[in-house]
């Protein structure tokens, strides 16, 4: 990554730089867990069902999932500076568009937006860190403290969604990006320095343009499928469109010069089975974790500042635990790591997929955090492994793919889980029934993975390992994003 000697800048000038960056990063990883908190006020006071409160959580981690490697492309090519700023604007505009949203089809729109400004933001803001701190040492250090303030988020989420949505209902929780995003804007545009990457690549449209489209329908199919019926003439449409627009991606994506998403990297299979493994990991804990809230208040009878409390030992453990991931993965190996992790994560789910209306806290909130415990111990690994995968030059991008894959994920996760526990609904079950499936059937796809990895995680033979390419094509977006959790809703 180019930096200009501006970039670079003198000390003083490096510390409100790493302030603004872990400040926006702080208000992206916030919104990943204080929405959760607020939905059962939102279906309450929206007057919506189960499907609606998916489209809140999805429509914003789709746009994120789709955006993620082209807003690292766009922050190298049109600026860093300009195109972080610009997504704090977005992000903090469409948080006022949230707030005084009086529908859930204004509420969706608004997470639409709220999706692409982080997509911008979040590869945008690592993308700066990275060019003012030309040093690997020094540059390390930097990422290890946006990592660490930044992640603070994550575990503040639930309790300032809690406190917030019991005191001034759920328009609050995206009141409170306002202020964030008033002050990095007035900061950034005096304080930050604009650097950019003369030899990025060109935009990838037609690649960025049909991701969105077949990860979209297959989204709509998924959580419209359980109201509409499987078997409707819509739903059928959406998965055929689906394969359509997954087959011209591949296909463009084949042919283009400098693609989005570099098909040939999926020949490693150091790279693929830890991409495929992050998928899973998106899945159960994003599509179990968009659950939480809602059991603690409507299965256990919690308030919703309660529920946000309650949940908290997730997000605490994979905040505490992601600090020493990396340092295992180092010392024991990806494969040891990250299949122990999967398998407490799993053990972890399916044991929240045994509690009751009446189950104790005291024996609910260990399950809560043997999960975060798995998670934590598994995403930062799984980044580190497919950065192993491919060559030097390429480790950006596979970081950036590492993210990709984990928020598509998320996004079937709350899709597919939330049309578990639908069909339940609707052949009698009781909502409790519903969630148990669900948990029950997150913690079998994570061990099923982690038996998955404990095979097929390892590293490439001498003779396997990638060349590096004459000329590197990969955006350098956001090398190390994923060594922050991100519960993603």
């Amino acid at each position: 990554m180019a930096a200009s000697p501006a970039t670079v800048g003198s000390r003083p000038n490096r510390a409100v730089l790493l302030a603004v960056t872990c400040l926006g990063q702080f208000m992206v990883l916030l919104d990943n867990t204080i929405v959760g908190a607020a939905l059962p006020d939102m279906q309450h006071r929206l007057h919506t069902e189960l499907t609606g409160l998916q489209w809140i959580v999805d429509a914003y981690v789709l746009l994120v999932a789709m955006l993620l490697l082209t807003g690292g492309v766009f922050a190298d090519r049109f600026g860093r500076k300009r195109v972080y700023l610009t997504g704090v604007a977005v992000f903090t505009a469409a948080s006022l568009v949230c707030a005084l949203a009086p529908s859930v089809s204004w509420l969706i729109t608004g997470r639409v937006l709220q999706g692409i400004g982080a997509a911008a933001l979040a590869p945008a803001s690592l993308a700066l860190l990275a060019a003012a701190y030309p040093v690997p040492q020094e540059r390390m250090k930097a990422i290890g403290l946006w990592a660490g303030l930044s992640g603070i988020g994550l575990a503040a989420g639930p309790v300032a969604g809690g406190v917030l949505t019991q005191a001034f209902g759920w328009p609050a929780i995206f009141l409170v990006n306002l202020p964030f995003g008033v002050a990095l804007l007035l900061v950034g545009l005096r304080r930050l320095d604009e650097s950019r990457n003369p030899n990025a690549p060109a935009i990838d449209i037609p690649g960025t343009v049909l991701s969105v489209l077949a990860v979209g329908v297959m989204t709509y199919g998924l959580i419209e499928g359980g109201a509409r019926g499987w078997t409707s003439p819509e739903i059928l449409a959406c998965f055929a469109a689906a394969v359509v627009f997954l087959a011209a991606f591949i296909a463009v994506e084949a042919r283009r010069i400098a693609p989005m998403l570099s098909l040939r990297l999926f020949k490693q299979r150091l790279f693929t089975v830890s991409n495929t493994a992050m998928v899973v990991v998106g899945f159960s804990l994003t599509g179990s974790s968009f659950f939480f809230s809602q059991f603690f208040v409507y299965v256990q009878g919690s308030s919703i500042m309660r529920a946000g409390l309650q949940t908290l030992p997730m997000s605490l453990a994979m905040v505490v635990v992601s600090l020493y991931a990396g340092r295992l993965a180092a010392r024991y190996g990806f494969r040891v790591v990250v299949t122990t992790g999967l398998a407490l994560a799993g053990l972890g789910l399916m044991a929240l997929g045994t509690v009751h209306a009446d189950t104790g806290y005291e024996n609910v909130w260990w399950r809560l955090a043997l999960a975060g415990i798995g998670f934590a111990l598994a995403m930062s690994p799984l980044t580190g492994a497919a950065i192993q995968a491919v060559s030097p030059q390429e480790g950006g991008l596979a970081s950036g793919v590492s993210s990709t894959t984990r928020q598509i994920g998320a996004v079937f996760g709350v899709a597919v889980l939330g049309a578990i526990v639908r069909s339940r609904q609707s052949g009698g079950a009781t909502f409790e029934a519903g969630l148990n499936s669900a948990f029950f059937a997150a913690g079998v796809v994570t061990l099923v993975t982690a038996v998955f990895t404990g095979l097929w995680l390892t590293k490439p033979k001498p003779a396997e390992s990638p060349a590096a390419p004459q000329r590197s094509t990969a955006p350098e977006t956001a090398p190390t994003l994923n060594e922050v959790p991100a519960t993603s809703h």
